[in-house]
């Protein structure tokens, strides 16, 4: 095990740069930018980068760190390091951070290894644990819906992290409006629960304002459900995998996500994204504003959104990001302009639960 390293925490990190919101109607509150630890954790990524990045992070104020189980590459990897980070950065910082991890994607070979069973989530996130070298995470999600266990199994499972002391909190990911409600339900009837929804959403991927499209017409959207329960939203990818930096406005570099990450698809980069973007990076320009900021500002003009869930591969990255706190007011002639331009890319790899 690695001794705790000298890491001495900016003593101003709470001193008002970065706001925390509430979680709807919860007590817990997050920082409105959150780190998340799915690309740039793994093996792939020198130790001592990560570090820089966690550690930046935290003087910054930014005091959430999202896993799960698969994250990596490879799968579990993004845990077990997080777990040496902890060791050697965080050691005496615990009750600073709120830690989260989920299961739902496959994380090892065999018939136990993915889905929403009550034996899946629980075994995995013992196994999260131990890779992390922690007692409990803060918040515990269902990463996406099985259609193939009832959702009874698995919102049982979550009500059982809870009680049994492996999680404080539960959440949901990728759940569509009409799941989301009804695992709310079976939740609240068990006495645990959710409090918070992690889905995609950004200015290319707009799925949760829209209406769920079911049998019977156009229902609820996301948002309505999520402000209508008191759940407060934790949105991932708000750059569109890197779309909204404008790095590849002029193709792909070697080393960026485009040409290495098993979530990227090249159609992404049609003509109709970067005619998009292009012109939403001149809104940002007026705005004084590089694209990322201005992304991750338009996420949080939703109430019901407590934090974005940005990534990083240094720590210049992410405090890029975080300038987007300078200027999160947006004007509705902006609103508008920036709606002509902000259409569905394609990018919602996730859409099979999502949307079903």
């Amino acid at each position: 095990m690695l001794i705790s390293s000298q890491f001495t925490p900016d003593p101003g990190r709470y001193d008002g740069r970065m706001p925390y919101r509430r979680l709807g109607r919860a007590g817990l509150r997050l920082p409105a930018i959150s780190l998340g630890l799915w690309q740039n954790f793994g093996d792939r990524v020198p130790f001592d980068q990560q570090e820089a990045i966690l550690r930046r992070a935290f003087d910054l104020g930014i005091t959430h760190f999202d896993l799960a189980n698969n994250y990596g590459p490879p799968s579990g990897s993004a845990e077990a390091n997080f777990g040496r980070h902890m060791a050697r950065s965080f050691a005496d910082l615990r009750e600073e951070l709120v830690i989260s991890t989920k299961a739902g994607y496959r994380c090892w070979p065999g018939p136990y290894g993915e889905g929403g069973s009550r034996k899946y989530l629980i075994d995995s996130l013992d196994v999260s644990l131990r890779r992390m070298g922690l007692d409990y995470v803060d918040i515990f999600y269902s990463h996406r819906f099985d259609p193939e266990t009832p959702p009874e199994e698995t919102m049982g499972a979550l009500d059982y992290a809870v009680r049994s002391g492996r999680a404080r909190y539960v959440g949901l990911s990728s759940y569509s409006a009409p799941r989301t409600r009804a695992a709310l339900a079976i939740l609240r009837d068990l006495g645990t629960p959710a409090v918070i929804h992690q889905p995609s959403y950004s200015m290319l991927n707009r799925w949760i304002e829209e209406p769920y499209a079911g049998e019977t017409g156009p229902g609820e959207t996301l948002v309505d459900v999520l402000a209508d329960e008191g759940l407060g939203a934790i949105t991932y990818s708000p750059l569109a995998q890197g779309l909204l930096t404008g790095k590849y406005l002029d193709g792909v570099a070697d080393g960026t996500r485009a040409s290495w990450a098993p979530s990227w698809r090249d159609n992404m980069l049609n003509q109709s994204n970067l005619d998009n973007v292009r012109s939403l990076a001149a809104i940002a320009a007026e705005r004084g504003q590089t694209l990322a900021q201005m992304a991750v500002a338009w996420v949080l003009r939703l109430p019901v959104v407590t934090s974005a869930l940005v990534g990083a591969s240094s720590p210049e990255q992410l405090e890029d990001t975080v300038g987007a706190l300078r200027n999160l007011d947006f004007d509705a002639t902006t609103l508008a302009r920036i709606d002509e331009y902000a259409k569905d890319g394609g990018v919602n790899i996730w859409s099979q639960s999502s949307f079903a």
